[in-house]
């Protein structure tokens, strides 16, 4: 099957499952794992949009002549990235184990983990304090889409802006479509630019969530590294095993890109300033 007809299936799968969940489920349920998610989304976001903003004014203040560029966004979208897989690790691989020994109650006959407490207690028992920071390597690896993202959206951004700038100068009266894109152009720039990072980069989410579950074969780890576990998966699953999941990946992270880049430009110009130097 090609890559492209295989995506398209995901897609019609997604939605299926979408509108078939609240028929049995009741709409409430759209919002499992809401309360666990917000544990490793909230500080991970707080973290690098602290990070960035503060490292893009220290970059272009003291290095770039008080100015922005390209690679004023690249170093502070990196280090931002670096900064947020390091103090954010340790809740995500609590959060997947959880959810992982919930989903294999059943078949383990029970629950190993009582709460994120315990998880975090038996993983520094068994693994140590370095157990918390597996699959560490492959968020760095993650560090390149956060980066791609951060670029490409400051990039369409500045177009954004000297479009604005042009429309200005020319006297003319701003058409519908001038303001629609007024309105909208930094939420769609938002989301096209995770769309274009999540597809670029896809590979790493997986092999880091299959790295952070450590599962077991013949009593042994059977992933033992990043290079390792990309290999592993592309031998017994094909390159569409790197894949695996990218639907309803990009159907949450896109629109909620779009969104949260939208609620930070509004509380920067509710604050008085902007993202700009």
């Amino acid at each position: 099957m090609s890559f492209t007809r295989s995506a398209l299936l995901h897609f019609r799968e997604t939605f299926q499952i979408l509108f078939a969940i609240p028929r049995t489920e009741g709409y409430r349920a759209l919002f499992k794992g809401l309360g666990p998610n917000l544990i490793g989304v909230v500080p991970a976001r707080a973290i690098n949009f602290y990070t960035y903003g503060n490292g893009k004014r220290v970059l272009s203040t003291y290095f770039n002549d008080g100015k922005e560029s390209a690679w004023v966004h690249l170093c502070a979208a990196a280090t931002a990235g670096i900064v947020t897989g390091t103090a954010t690790n340790p809740i995500w691989l609590v959060k997947t184990r959880l959810q992982l020994d919930k989903n294999n109650a059943k078949a383990q006959g029970g629950r190993q983990y009582k709460n994120a407490l315990d998880c975090t207690m038996q993983t520094i028992r068994q693994e140590g304090i370095r157990g918390l920071y597996k699959g560490l390597t492959a968020s760095y690896l993650g560090v390149s889409e956060s980066t791609m993202q951060w670029v490409l959206y400051e990039q369409m951004k500045l177009g954004l802006a000297n479009r604005q700038q042009r429309l200005e100068a020319s006297g003319r009266e701003p058409s519908v479509w001038d303001k629609t894109i007024q309105w909208t152009g930094g939420v769609g720039a938002a989301g096209f630019a995770k769309f274009i990072a999540t597809i670029l980069t896809y590979p790493h989410e997986v092999v880091r969530t299959r790295l952070r579950l450590a599962p077991m074969e013949n009593g042994h780890q059977k992933y033992t590294g990043l290079v390792q576990c990309f290999r592993l998966v592309a031998k017994e699953e094909g390159l569409l095993g790197l894949y695996g999941g990218l639907t309803p990946h990009l159907l949450r992270v896109v629109p909620s890109a779009a969104i949260m880049f939208g609620t930070y430009e509004s509380a920067l110009k509710l604050l008085g300033t902007t993202s700009q130097v």
